[in-house]
């Protein structure tokens, strides 16, 4: 008899998992919906709509080789973009704890922005739902379990802000457009294959060298100092490849990105864009 009851506790609990496990997505879901919308109704008019080599004129030798490289002239500047990805995310600070991941992100490119929806699998059946997000200026992030309890939440400050809008302004590279002097990026030379680009939002202005390859696309990109938390910046750094032309523009697809200690660059994102679609401005 007693084996009786345990298997219908066992089922009972699988039901109540399965259960809470739709709800918490559900809920998640609905939150992700509700960030998207303010990304999108934030929104700004884009201008030029074209893009015109004229406007790289005067720009650092390799930013100019860089441009002529992922874009041609004429291209539509991006106004959103809609991607997938897959990968590994390192939960550990001090080891390797690699886990895979999906996720889909949402981009605006004025005003700037973007909602990045994570799972991470933390055993199996087990996922961390996650919200990194820059919106209106502001930078948060949120992981909680089954989208039902929350373990982590980094509310928008000075320091989050300027930690989100380095992500936006690094992976840039999937959006090129948002580069342009024209889109309020600011170039500076450093020598013959990196360059020192500036951009700021509202009240947090961010800086990233990039280091371009011989083929004139970004190498690597780096930051000499990145919030982790409010006390704490240091330096963080990616490098980009495997190149591929999407709607005209030459983009990575895949990327790592880490933060450099003084025994070396510890990484925490391994990933893969799967698929990328762009909204342009109209």
């Amino acid at each position: 008899m007693w084996i009786k009851w345990i298997a219908i506790i066992g089922v009972l609990i699988i039901v109540s998992f399965g259960i809470a496990a739709i709800y918490g997505s559900y809920r998640w879901q609905s939150d992700t919906d509700r960030l998207r919308a303010k990304l999108t109704n934030g929104q700004r008019t884009i201008e030029p709509k074209i893009y015109d080599q004229k406007e790289i004129e005067g720009l650092p030798d390799p930013v100019q080789r860089f441009f002529r490289t992922v874009l041609k002239d004429g291209q539509a500047i991006v106004a959103m973009v809609n991607l997938s990805q897959q990968g590994q995310f390192n939960l550990s600070e001090t080891e390797n704890q690699w886990s895979p991941f999906t996720a889909t992100q949402l981009v605006t490119t004025q005003r700037l922005g973007f909602d990045w929806d994570a799972r991470i699998q933390m055993a199996p059946g087990l996922n961390a739902f996650v919200h990194d997000t820059y919106l209106l200026g502001e930078g948060s992030l949120h992981a909680s379990l089954l989208g039902l309890f929350t373990v982590a939440k980094i509310p928008s400050t000075p320091e989050a802000n300027q930690g989100e809008l380095l992500r936006f302004f690094a992976e840039a590279t999937w959006y090129p457009t948002a580069l342009l002097p024209s889109q309020g990026v600011r170039w500076e030379a450093i020598d013959d294959i990196s360059a020192r680009a500036t951009l700021t939002d509202g009240a947090t202005t961010v800086s990233l060298v990039f280091q371009f390859n011989a083929e004139g696309a970004i190498a690597t990109m780096r930051a000499e100092a990145r919030y982790r938390d409010k006390l704490t910046a240091m330096p963080w750094s990616g490098r980009f490849w495997e190149y591929s032309v999407r709607d005209g523009m030459l983009i990575p697809l895949e990327g790592e990105v880490g933060w450099e200690y003084p025994e070396g660059t510890r990484l925490y994102f391994k990933g893969r864009t799967t698929e990328i679609n762009y909204e342009f401005a109209l």
